[in-house]
């Protein structure tokens, strides 16, 4: 019998599984345990970035403060991220003007088409960014070609530039045309997502903290 297309994700599951009590139990121990590796990725992170976070913000709400917008973008489930945080933001008390560079279809597909995946961000930021915006980044690699091509045309643009990333940060890590880099120190692609969401709604409560002071 061939292997089924999900054994990677659960190994200890053989195909002609049929009793139910030790499959049961080895799912439970496997979420258990999963659940125990990202908590506490998420506290390392935290202790680990929490000045990188802090000085992001900061850099959001002045940028924010003085009228700019943030732009958020990235790939595959790090698009889901980007429109969790824009959505964040948008219910934001003050509000923060955010843009989804992922949630228009038509603009994302024709420019793949048409020109190429590498700048379907790019181009987006050359049509609605300009200096005193923000652009925030997520790449679970910190090497996603098309996210280090948006932060090289953001930084000609003269905006506050944010990349999150795992993998010890990738390439985005050392790149010029990254303002701050809040970097989630693993090697899973799980375990960087799931800790991704918990930073990049640290920063949005740290963003609307400020604000409340500036703003207020």
């Amino acid at each position: 019998m061939s292997a089924e297309p999900t054994a990677f994700l659960y190994p200890f599951i053989e195909a002609d599984e049929r009793d139910p009590t030790p499959l049961v139990a080895h799912l439970a121990t496997s979420a258990s345990e999963k659940i125990s590796i990202s908590r506490q990725l998420a506290i390392h992170t935290m202790t680990a970035s929490g000045a990188a976070i802090a000085a992001a913000a900061a850099g959001v709400a002045d940028r924010v403060a003085g009228g700019g917008r943030v732009f958020v973008f990235g790939n595959g489930g790090s698009s889901t991220d980007a429109d969790a945080l824009t959505a964040d933001f948008a219910g934001s008390v003050p509000r923060v003007p955010a843009i989804s560079l992922v949630a228009d279809q038509a603009v994302l597909t024709a420019l793949a088409n048409d020109v190429g995946h590498d700048i379907v961000f790019s181009r987006q930021l050359i049509a609605l960014g300009t200096a005193g915006d923000v652009a925030i980044g997520i790449s679970t690699s910190g090497g996603s070609t098309n996210v280090l091509a948006a932060f090289a045309q953001a930084r000609k643009r003269g905006m506050l530039t944010i990349a999150t990333c795992g993998y010890g940060g990738g390439a985005l890590a050392v790149s010029a045309d990254v303002d701050h880099c809040l970097v989630v120190q693993s090697d899973s692609v799980h375990r960087i997502q799931e800790v991704q969401s918990v930073v990049l709604h640290e920063l949005a409560d740290r963003v609307r903290a400020h604000l409340e002071g500036v703003l207020s």
